[in-house]
């Protein structure tokens, strides 16, 4: 009977043991709270009542000892909200540098852009301005045409040149650009026109040694190395490599003192009349692109002034 009635009578004692031990901690807890609330309530009225009081009084000890713990915490809040300050303003500061530099970046592409279309168009101006001062030393009528193809076959060296407005241009006219003699009409449409060059086999200049006065006659060679050999220059002139060929002017054809060729090669024979001459003509073919056309015949005149910076000068007498 005993051993039956020990189990309850032990679960009994463990219970209220259990709630005998609860409670005192139950009620520590309800202190604690209330005590933290109360903290909580008095230090921000501590704070405000120290900063209001009037600077002339003199500090008791409650507002020292607020003043004294408030210190390095006001200290520590206005270090991390200044850190704060300029973290935020570093980052708008690089966020509107990258906008700067996004923007700066767009306008030095346009800038290269235009300088790249002033490169462009300065050789253009350049050579326009050459043109411009040939055509104003020439006391002939002249007509400007733009170059829009060229055909250089085994048999003939021809480029097909543009009129801005369809014209009646007759048959071997001169043809000039700035750096000299182009060669002459040939065939002419509308508002086209072909021009022999003076390269082609076909074609033929008076001239004479700008150094010199030795006379010649300058034939188009029609070979693939835009030569012309040089024709009737007897075998007793003075003639050198480098030496600037221009036009006699003779027959009133060309303008007297146009560049021509450049002597290239000079082979004196032993026997008979003419020794051999090779010259290289002053203008690039390749690179022409603007002629002018002379559409009367050049008065008889002094030679016309060669233009700045154009044809090649002739080589010194040695």
């Amino acid at each position: 009977m005993f051993r039956l009635t020990e189990g309850p009578q032990r679960a009994r004692t463990g219970v209220q043991t259990e709630r005998f031990t609860l409670g005192p901690a139950v009620n520590l807890r309800r202190y604690r709270d209330i005590a933290i609330v109360l903290l909580a309530l008095a230090v921000p009225f501590w704070f405000l009542r120290a900063s209001m009081r009037d600077p002339n009084k003199p500090v008791t000890g409650p507002d020292r000892i607020v003043v004294t713990i408030a210190a390095p915490i006001q200290f520590a809040a206005a270090t991390l909200a200044r850190g704060l300050s300029g973290l935020f303003g570093d980052y708008v500061y690089l966020v509107d540098v990258k906008e700067d530099n996004k923007n700066l970046a767009a306008q030095n592409a346009r800038l290269r852009e235009q300088v790249h279309k002033l490169e462009a168009l300065e050789p253009e101006n350049r050579r326009l301005r050459r043109l411009l001062e040939l055509k104003q030393n020439l006391r002939s009528d002249v007509v400007s045409a733009v170059v829009v193809g060229k055909d250089t076959n085994q048999f003939f060296r021809v480029a097909r040149v543009s009129l801005d407005k369809a014209r009646d241009i007759a048959p071997n006219l001169p043809v000039l650009a700035a750096d000299g003699v182009v060669g002459t009409t040939l065939k002419s449409g509308k508002d086209t026109i072909d021009v022999r060059l003076v390269i082609d086999a076909g074609s033929g200049v008076d001239i004479v040694v700008q150094r010199t006065g030795a006379r010649g006659f300058v034939k188009g060679m029609g070979d693939e190395k835009y030569q012309c050999e040089v024709q009737y220059m007897q075998r007793n002139d003075e003639v050198e490599v480098g030496d600037l060929l221009v036009t006699s002017g003779v027959g009133r054809r060309f303008p007297k003192g146009i560049p021509v060729a450049t002597v290239t090669e000079v082979v004196k024979r032993d026997f008979g009349i003419f020794q051999k001459v090779v010259a290289t003509p002053t203008v690039d073919f390749s690179r022409l692109e603007e002629v002018l056309i002379l559409t009367s015949a050049p008065p008889e005149e002094a030679p016309v002034p060669p233009v700045a910076s154009g044809a090649p000068s002739a080589a010194p007498k040695k």
